[in-house]
């Protein structure tokens, strides 16, 4: 049973953009962002294998580094949450096999023939940099769930591409967590000072993008 209406889900997709500049004094509720970290943990995946880690990043002092890997966007430092969405680099069979035992212990049920399809999937057909752009193609359901999610909360974000991941692999020390950043998000509340606050959105007509066949 649905606990929104259709008419609340377009006004908050509708009332949402890419946030350009945030209010660096306000900042997300610990219960809301409970429920945005939730998002992220229920963002479904291929197999259901979660083949990422959200960091956050709370450090003013990392964050401000940060900037200077993300073009000098202030959107990382201003903003009350910083989120890298990155990916398990080695990502192997033993993250199978976990992922089953997890399925086993949750459900109460033996688990047959699953990892081999599993494997055979992503291990056989796939070398580690297919892997990769497998996981980095996944990671992008969780940057779009985290965002639909804050919108509904009422809490700006802004996602971000325009970051130099080597960089932030550095400054945050993922290489020694196995974990590679992909792309980032902001969450917060927008400045009363960001013009793009008030501009229309635009995009193309639900006929130019939409195909029933």
């Amino acid at each position: 049973m649905s606990t929104i209406t259709r008419e609340q889900l377009s006004r908050q997709l509708h009332w949402r953009y890419a946030t350009n500049q945030f209010d660096p004094q306000r900042k997300i509720s610990p219960e809301d962002w409970a429920a945005l970290e939730e998002s992220l943990v229920l963002t479904p995946s291929s197999f259901g294998l979660q083949p990422w880690k959200f960091v956050v990043v709370n450090t003013p002092a990392l964050r401000e580094k940060l900037v200077a890997a993300s073009y000098r966007q202030r959107q990382v430092a201003d903003a009350s949450h910083l989120v890298v969405f990155a990916i398990k680099k080695n990502f192997s069979e033993a993250d199978v096999a976990a992922y089953i035992k997890s399925i086993s212990d949750v459900r109460g049920i033996p688990v047959a023939g699953y990892h081999d399809v599993m494997v055979g999937s992503l291990f056989k057909t796939r070398d580690a940099a297919a892997r990769a752009a497998w996981a980095g193609h996944q990671i992008y359901i969780a940057l779009g769930n985290f965002l639909t999610s804050a919108a509904m909360l009422g809490v700006d974000a802004c996602p971000m591409e325009g970051i130099q991941p080597a960089k932030y692999d550095d400054i945050l020390g993922l290489d020694a967590l196995g974990l590679s950043s992909v792309v980032v998000a902001t969450a917060g509340y927008r400045a009363a000072t960001d013009k793009y606050a008030a501009l229309k959105k635009v995009r193309f007509a639900k006929a130019d993008v939409i195909v029933t066949l």
